[in-house]
């Protein structure tokens, strides 16, 4: 009986044993399912997440710019931070935007134009006139350590709460007009949309123009009701906001570039270990040539859209046109000086000495180019 009752219950522990082998039951808190669940939420905690404030919708090139920046940031760290985008709209306006980022309600944004009345001395890329005719020199020049980590710079940005990450190029600002504008003359009187930039309101008065300053959203109806005769913008915005649907005139002087500084909460930056900085900076400094092929793939396709879907008629200033621009230009140089002091005016001069000398290195890269073409058809001609 002994032996009966002891095979009995050593049958009942194996039993047992194998029992752990079998589904949970169904609301059995003794299975291994809130064990996943505490797994999933240790997971979810470490997990961070940046948000990434744009001026523009989806589509455009700051969009792509911070989706690019999201997947190189995911990869980056393994997964361990996600950056969320919040496109123009969805934070308010163009100075929410701002606000919000200076208070740190988000880890970054994008800053253009509308930015110079927070950062005055990011009006610099509001100039006409100071950058080369080659758009991706000039988006060398801009994201070299030499400039887009130049003491001025930097400073000029973090007296407002912001760390300066990139410089973005988005494309040529290309004017919108009913009318053919060739000369300051055709600017006479014309109500043409700045944004709420000093310095843009300078250039577009010593042209001849009526600068008027009107929020990104309503541009559109602004024209429509011929509360606006005329618009600035790259090609990619003038075809996503419908720009040129009540326009007639689309003129390239080739004057300035629609210029967005991408930057973060300069608190926030701070805080980061020197591992999360030095990511955020291989990010920044791989997006350089990626956006740039972007940014001109984007333009070219809209300029398609618009010519296939309009009527809409292009002009191209000749040099000679610019020309006339460049000089009615040059004394807001002098504007900007007063506005910003010595640090603006420094970090002014450092830029068009870049320039000048991107300008001049290209020059002197034709000539030799020129001589080791001559120099390789030499042979064909001994030949024939």
């Amino acid at each position: 009986m002994n032996l009966r009752n002891g095979c009995l219950a050593a049958a009942a522990v194996l039993l047992a044993a194998c029992g752990s082998e079998e589904e949970p039951v169904a609301g059995d808190s003794s299975t291994a399912a809130p064990e996943q669940s505490t797994i999933a939420q240790v997971e979810e905690v470490e997990t961070e997440t940046w948000g990434f404030a744009l001026e523009e919708i989806e589509g455009s090139v700051q969009y792509e710019y911070g989706a690019k920046f999201a997947e190189l940031i995911k990869q980056k760290t393994g997964g361990a931070v996600e950056v969320k985008l919040y496109p123009y709209g969805q934070l308010g306006g163009l100075t929410d935007i701002y606000d919000q980022v200076q208070s740190g309600a988000v880890q970054f944004a994008f800053g253009s134009g509308f930015l110079g009345g927070t950062v005055p001395e990011s009006q610099l890329f509001s100039l006409n006139f100071v950058l080369t005719d080659d758009e991706k020199t000039n988006t060398e020049i801009l994201n070299a350590p030499e400039f887009r980590k130049n003491d001025d710079l930097v400073a000029s940005y973090r007296d407002r709460g912001l760390q300066p990450l990139a410089i973005v190029p988005e494309g040529w600002q290309v004017w919108s007009a009913n009318k053919a504008v060739r000369s300051p003359a055709d600017f006479d009187g014309m109500a043409i949309r700045t944004m709420d930039n000093r310095l843009l309101r300078e250039t577009y008065s010593a042209y001849g123009a009526d600068p008027t300053t009107m929020e990104y959203g309503e541009l559109f109806s602004g024209m429509q009701l011929g509360q606006l005769d005329g618009n600035i913008q790259p090609v990619f915005a003038h075809q996503e906001m419908d720009f040129y649907k009540v326009q007639d005139y689309l003129i390239f002087a080739n004057q300035a570039q629609f210029i967005a500084t991408f930057m973060a909460n300069s608190d926030w930056y701070d805080g980061l270990t020197e591992e999360r900085k030095d990511i955020i900076d291989d990010a920044v400094v791989e997006l350089v040539p990626w956006i740039h092929e972007v940014q001109t793939r984007l333009n070219t396709e809209r300029l398609d859209i618009i010519t296939e879907n309009s009527d809409i008629e292009l002009v191209y200033l000749t040099p000679e046109e610019r020309e006339v621009f460049r000089e009615r230009s040059l004394p807001v140089r002098d504007v900007f000086a007063e506005m910003v002091g010595e640090r603006g005016t420094r970090l002014m001069n450092t830029l068009i000495e870049q320039v000048e000398a991107a300008s001049a290195g290209k020059e002197a890269e034709q000539p030799a180019q020129s001589e080791a073409d001559s120099a390789a058809e030499e042979p064909l001609k001994d030949a024939a």
